[in-house]
């Protein structure tokens, strides 16, 4: 059986909901884990560091040495947990495009994978995030589409026009 969900996407594309419905439909309890629970788990200094995480005027996030040391512990721990038998949704950013599924494929490399791309228009993911409220305006547009370039998935969802539950239901027909 499937043992780890990755949902890719770039901000206000839908991950965090489609997490929450999967936990909703799968039939056995799910662990909803994700870049934000990273930076959440991080000291307020980080993200006033060069050699952290910091999020641009313009929605660019730039990040130094010191938050990828920590990234590199996280995902590290995140695959442990999924080995020690909890079923993991991670709900991820791959800036770095191919480069930061790489870093994901090699502490998952011998764990079962489901790779999803979760895309949406630049322009409504933009909508959502001014709805949000919470977001750096112009991360979601900047977002939208790098997050894809060079990523191989085994399925991917379009929130566009979709609701969070039927991308769900996509992706948890998919999970053997």
């Amino acid at each position: 059986m499937t043992e780890v969900i990755v949902l890719n996407g770039g901000s206000s594309s839908g991950k965090s909901g489609i997490a929450r419905c999967l936990q909703a439909v799968l039939p056995v309890p799910w662990l909803a884990l994700g870049t934000d629970t990273l930076v959440d788990a991080m000291p307020a200094s980080m993200q006033a560091s060069d050699a952290g995480i910091e999020f641009a005027p313009d929605g660019e996030v730039i990040v130094g040495p010191e938050f990828r040391t920590l990234e590199a512990a996280w995902i590290e721990g995140v695959a442990a947990m999924a080995r020690a038998g909890a079923r993991v949704i991670v709900d991820e950013v791959f800036l770095g495009g191919p480069d930061s599924q790489q870093r994901w494929q090699k502490a998952l490399r011998d764990l079962r994978v489901l790779w999803v791309g979760v895309r949406c228009d630049s322009a409504v993911a933009a909508g959502r995030e001014v709805a949000r409220g919470d977001r750096v305006i112009g991360m979601a547009a900047s977002q939208a589409d790098v997050v894809h370039r060079g990523v191989v998935y085994d399925l991917e969802v379009d929130t566009t026009n979709a609701e969070s539950m039927e991308c769900a239901r996509t992706i948890a027909a998919r999970v053997r």
